[in-house]
């Protein structure tokens, strides 16, 4: 399983790089995919900006597996609580978008089963079993608009994991994986948006739609800086 950037810069445009996709319009978009590690005595500590959590949840389960305790809130635009098949602790709404606040012990296989289904939620969850921990900040992440100029640099600090996986960090890392400390930013820049030709509704129109661009891909490892970046059509 590779995350989104991993995917892109190995040639690799398929549905989730689109569906990842889909919230920029044409621009600049720095700052983006934010990526933090550093290498302990027998594990990693890796902190990442928003936009690798669900990626984070769902490698996390495929690789341990097993009965685990969430903490945080799965977030979607629909009303899905009856269909969760677990309690939910409180039902939060702001301006169309509800927040299932989750503190109880799930399978991973019923977390999985919901990615798979309602793969467009976010799953802001945190949990730990033998071999990793993961903490996720339980709020929205924020919308896919272009900084202001003067803006301070966001950090990598929306999500947080201890690991002793070393085939995440090959993933994450897949230029540096070996590595002291090492800082990754991305820059998006969408030049074209190629609007489909059969759609029925300004919302279809923006879920069929590709963006064509550029990654640009900023690397900070143990003192030594790289660019690199990678054309996409999604």
């Amino acid at each position: 399983m590779k995350n989104v950037i991993a995917k892109i810069f190995s040639g690799e445009f398929d549905s989730e790089v689109h569906s990842d996709f889909v919230k920029f319009s044409r621009g600049v978009f720095e700052n983006r995919y934010l990526l933090e590690g550093k290498k302990q005595k027998d594990k990693w500590g890796v902190k990442t900006s928003s936009e690798f959590a669900n990626f984070l949840v769902r490698r996390c389960l495929e690789k341990f597996g097993g009965r685990f305790d969430f903490k945080g809130a799965i977030i979607y635009t629909k009303n899905i609580k009856e269909e969760l098949g677990f309690d939910v602790e409180n039902v939060k709404s702001y301006m169309g978008i509800k927040q299932f606040l989750i503190n109880t012990a799930i399978s991973s296989e019923d977390i999985l089963g919901l990615m798979e289904k309602y793969p467009k939620a976010f799953y802001a969850l945190s949990f730990s079993g033998n071999g990793f921990e993961l903490k996720i900040k339980a709020k929205p992440p924020k919308s896919g608009k272009p900084g202001k100029k003067g803006e301070d640099e966001p950090k990598a600090d929306f999500c947080s994991l201890k690991t002793s996986d070393p085939e995440i960090i090959k993933d994450l890392f897949f230029d540096f994986s070996s590595f002291k400390e090492i800082r990754i930013k991305h820059t998006l820049e969408i030049r074209d948006i190629e609007i489909p030709k059969n759609y029925k509704t300004p919302e279809e129109m923006r879920e069929l739609a590709k963006r064509k661009g550029v990654v640009k891909r900023f690397i900070d490892v143990d003192g030594q800086k790289k660019v690199s970046e990678k054309e996409f059509a999604a």
